[in-house]
């Protein structure tokens, strides 16, 4: 096992739990201890019966008296050893998957933006799962082998030194194969392990884009890319179980080797008068029970090796940078104007491909300020960095006179009511989904946010009303109707600052009309920006900034960009040509 610095790490989640280790290695000490003197028992036994009329029954009666007490303790004191090892390696578990969703938590937009789900979530699942099983089976098992090992050949070498050693000598094989096979499951566990987040992520991606999937007839493709990610976790799959399944058959013929030396050297020893029948009969069971550990722990390494490759994995992503804590001085917004002012920003995802260049505005409190462009000319970054979802490269944002990296994200984040043109709903009623920013909310609370946002007729038809149950992500509601409880759940927060990207691109022209009416009054006295490909939408909006690579290219009313017969009345022309 050549990770160390992965096995630290795993110490250090262990070592809160350092009483309960300390129990159930001294439990395991007694387990191995009773063991090892079982066999001394059971050879005093046989010298009271070798030999023609040589029965002692009252020493014999003794004996398995003896016998029996040591074989009662042993199970008491294995059971008892299994119990903490269960609760041991729980209690990790929890503590590693735990820290592993903490960190989630804390991890960059950009993080999450540049990695698959699906290996995320594999890593915090599956892996933690495999990591377990692993520990759960390892942990005990090697401290018990090593210390079976030491004791056994402590008592051999009190019967018979010459014996002894030469069980000592042929041990080296053993261990030789054990680290060679060990050597190779590693590379395969690992190579399984990242093979296993693939599929997870290809699965999770097209389960959950189904219908996409459907339209566009890309099953039978669709079924060659997981045919072929399959066809690898197979593989290598096959190869780790090869190479752990050999282990144990390699070091049981090395055993048998070494049994049936004792018994052969052990027997002649016994003919010259060098030590008697009980006493081969007892180094006999130390012989088996010293090559026994190496079978275990040949298997228990096996296990190990794929539990330290899982758990190399799940350490990788929790030591991945956090996003940057707010300062130690950070303000908490409280009373929010709603002024805003973007000063000389500039800011790319790729350090080698620029997005926004020296980008300047200023936002007065309550106005309504909408962003319009072409695809992929840097509207929705501007939320990005309004929301510090990123920081900027250069530049300035300031809200009611604070730098934003001098704020809490927390508190400017709270400051904002964000509808956007992804739905998305937690699996639960409807009512825990609007109260999702509020969930001390009042029930007429709630159903006010309803009525202003027009959800609450269709929710009056469902089923159960508000206390209706909706699959994850709404999988049991129209796209229409997830965006109106989106735009519910943002009025019960009553937010001094709102951001709508695209937020009625899912809703039908006569429901749109309702909504942006309430729009219109929810946005009363309150900061917001309007991200939009619908000019229909932001005719009345106070200041439109128009974006184009980057940069903003015009600013202006409606009427006056009209006048002026740029881009934007360009684009204007291009929807309502028909018109």
């Amino acid at each position: 096992m050549r990770d160390r610095a992965t096995i630290k790490k795993v110490l250090r989640f262990i070592r809160p739990h350092g009483g309960l280790v300390a129990l159930m290695l001294l439990l395991a000490a007694v387990t191995v201890a009773s063991t090892l003197y079982a066999p001394i028992l059971i050879g005093k036994a046989v010298d009271q019966i070798v030999g023609p009329g040589q029965i002692y029954v009252l020493k014999l009666s003794r004996i398995l008296v003896q016998l029996g007490v040591v074989i009662a303790v042993t199970a008491v004191a294995q059971w008892l050893m299994n119990l903490l090892t269960n609760q041991v390696t729980y209690r990790v578990v929890q503590d590693v998957r735990a820290q592993a969703f903490l960190h989630l938590q804390k991890v960059p937009v950009s993080y999450i933006d540049q990695n698959q789900p699906g290996d995320i979530l594999s890593r915090i699942v599956n892996d933690v799962s495999q990591f377990s099983d692993g520990l759960l089976m390892g942990f005990t098992q090697l401290f018990t082998g090593i210390v079976t090992i030491l004791g056994t050949i402590g008592f051999m070498l009190s019967i018979n030194v010459k014996i002894a050693l030469l069980v000592v000598l042929l041990t080296p094989v053993s261990l030789f194969v054990a680290s060679f096979i060990a050597s190779r499951t590693y590379q395969m566990f690992r190579l399984q392990s990242e093979k296993r987040a693939e599929m997870t992520s290809l699965v999770e991606e097209l389960v959950g884009n189904q219908k996409v999937v459907q339209a566009f007839s890309y099953e039978r493709t669709a079924m060659e890319r997981f045919d072929s990610i399959n066809g690898q976790l197979q593989i290598c799959g096959v190869r780790a179980l090869f190479f752990s399944s050999i282990t144990n058959p390699c070091t049981r013929f090395v055993n048998g080797l070494v049994y049936a030396g004792v018994g052969i050297f052990g027997a002649f020893t016994v003919i010259q008068q060098g030590m008697t029948v009980g006493q081969l009969t007892s180094f006999l069971n130390y012989a088996n029970q010293y090559t026994k550990p190496f079978n275990e722990i040949s298997g228990v390494v096996t296990e190990l090796e794929n539990a330290i490759a899982c758990a190399r994995r799940i350490f990788e992503f929790m030591e991945t940078p956090v996003e940057e804590p707010d300062q130690k001085d950070a303000v908490v917004l409280q009373k929010v104007d709603g002024s805003l002012e973007v000063e000389n920003v500039s800011f790319s995802y790729r350090k080698d491909t620029p997005l926004l260049q020296d980008i300047s505005i200023q936002v007065q409190p309550g106005q309504r300020i909408a962003i319009v462009g072409p695809t992929g000319c840097g509207k929705t970054t501007m939320i990005n960095l309004l929301m510090r979802f990123y920081d900027v490269d250069k530049g300035q944002i300031r809200i009611s006179g604070y730098p934003v990296r001098e704020v809490t994200r927390d508190s400017l984040r709270r400051n904002f009511g964000m509808v956007l043109q992804d739905t998305w709903l937690k699996a639960g009623t409807i009512r825990e989904n609007i109260a999702y920013g509020n969930p001390d909310a009042a029930m007429e609370e709630i159903i006010q946010a309803a009525k202003q946002a027009h959800a609450h007729s269709f929710i009056q038809r469902l089923p159960k009303g508000y206390d209706t149950v909706i699959a994850e992500d709404g999988g049991n509601i129209s796209q229409g109707q997830k965006q109106l409880l989106c735009i519910a759940r943002v009025m019960l927060m009553h937010p001094p600052m709102l951001i709508l990207d695209e937020a009625t691109s899912s809703i039908d022209t006569r429901t749109e009309v309702r909504v942006q009416k309430a729009f219109a009054k929810l946005m009363e006295g309150r900061t917001s920006f309007i991200v939009a490909h619908r000019l229909s939408t932001i005719q009345e909006a106070d200041l439109i900034l128009v974006m184009k690579d980057g940069n903003i290219i015009e600013q202006g009313r409606h009427q006056e960009l009209l006048e002026k017969s740029g881009f934007y009345a360009k684009l204007y022309e291009s929807q309502f040509a028909a018109s």
